[in-house]
């Protein structure tokens, strides 16, 4: 690799794996290095649950690693209050269910996170690379994947989980100073907080139940009267996966609500004459669908967001014409073009027909686009 690599200090598999046993032990394991990066990240389950269910926190400050059962991290004050606070910087690797799972279960939406698989796309070192292949890429290291998929909610956790658990947070801070040196370079290094700040501040906001049915992309073809059902049906839906605690289609899956919405049942019979509805739904959910789909049939249109609809045949043509303009952007700056300009985003600047009112488009993103900005604005108003 470079030589920026080569003089990077990788820290050592510890020979022993040291465990927090209280909230007082890992609040002083976290007051004995101020100033230093956190290294974090977690292992849960999330099969036959809504919520993650927490199985591991791997934590680690300069050299030194340890690993916390949930029930402990979740009674440490200290560990609460780094999460949530801006100035320690906190290192994680595709974060976005470490997020979730920090939401849902401790009810902290963290600050001062880095996102590192971000870090490395803007390095110009791939976008969405797995970390292990990201570690191999970069100090030729191979680690161990064969328990990726264990268990990590039983105890004892083996100590081939315990040496994956420590491995996953081992090469956090020697990643985070190599992608310092290049984002440097390349006058890019307010761009990786920025960007993992609002990652993190976005999914933050998608938690709202009834912003969830424009998620619901074959939703588009109904009408507004049934979009305004499939919202209330979806939101409805959001309530209960949360309540039982089951996975969204295990109480009904979208193109059951879908269908609901576009044939907007009146009784009972003709909710259960809808294929694909289970009777068991029926039985349980049934009068409580019907009423909403009253609701929603009843309920005015009027500044009802729409489900944005796919691309028609023109447009997808100019969407590749304007994407052009998005890839020599990011060729110029050696970024990945789907990290700087995701395509609903770019189909979002079709809709409004400018880039100014896009607040995704401002900060770093701004200064990657200005070669040319005049284009892309000359582009949508011809």
């Amino acid at each position: 690799m470079t030589a920026s690599v080569t003089e990077i200090h990788i820290p050592p598999a510890p020979e022993r794996i040291d465990w927090m046993s209280t909230p007082d032990e890992l609040d002083e394991w976290l007051n004995n290095t101020p100033g230093e990066p956190l290294a974090l990240d977690t292992e849960f389950e999330r099969t036959t649950t809504f919520y993650p269910v927490p199985g591991l926190v791997q934590l680690g400050l300069g050299e030194r690693f340890c690993l916390v059962d949930p029930d402990i991290a979740e009674q440490s004050s200290r560990f609460r209050e780094i999460l949530a606070d801006p100035s320690v910087t906190k290192l994680l690797y595709a974060m976005s269910e470490d997020l979730e799972l920090f939401r849902d279960w401790l009810g902290i939406s963290p600050k001062g996170v880095i996102d590192l698989q971000v870090g490395v796309a803007l390095a110009g070192a791939g976008f969405s690379v797995g970390y292990a292949r990201q570690v191999e890429a970069l100090f030729g290291e191979e680690l161990d994947k064969s328990v990726t998929r264990s268990d990590w909610i039983s105890r004892p956790l083996s100590d081939a989980q315990q040496r994956y658990a420590i491995d996953d947070i081992r090469f956090l801070a020697p990643m985070y100073q190599w992608v310092t040196v290049r984002l440097r370079e390349r006058k890019l290094e307010a761009a990786l907080a920025e960007e993992s700040q609002r990652f993190a501040d976005e999914l933050a906001g998608q938690d709202d139940p009834d912003q969830y049915y424009l998620r619901i992309r074959g939703g588009w073809a109904l009408t507004m009267q049934q979009q305004v059902v499939l919202k209330k049906l979806v939101a409805w839906r959001e309530q209960t996966s949360r309540q039982l605690d089951r996975p969204r289609g295990r109480v009904l899956a979208d193109p059951l609500l879908i269908s609901i919405a576009e044939r907007l049942p009146k009784n009972l019979n003709e909710l259960a004459d809808i294929q694909g509805v289970p009777s068991g739904a029926v039985r349980r959910y049934g009068e409580e669908l019907l009423a909403l789909i009253k609701e929603g049939v009843s309920a005015d249109t009027a500044g009802h967001q729409p489900i944005m609809p796919p691309l028609t045949r023109d447009q997808q043509a100019a969407f590749k014409d304007l994407k052009k303009l998005f890839r020599r952007a990011a060729e110029l700056a050696d970024i990945p073009v789907e990290l700087l300009a995701p395509r609903k985003r770019v189909e979002k600047v079709m809709q409004d027909q400018t880039l100014a009112d896009s607040a995704f488009f401002q900060g770093w993103r701004a200064e990657v686009l200005a070669p040319v900005i005049n284009d892309i604005e000359g582009y949508l108003k011809s």
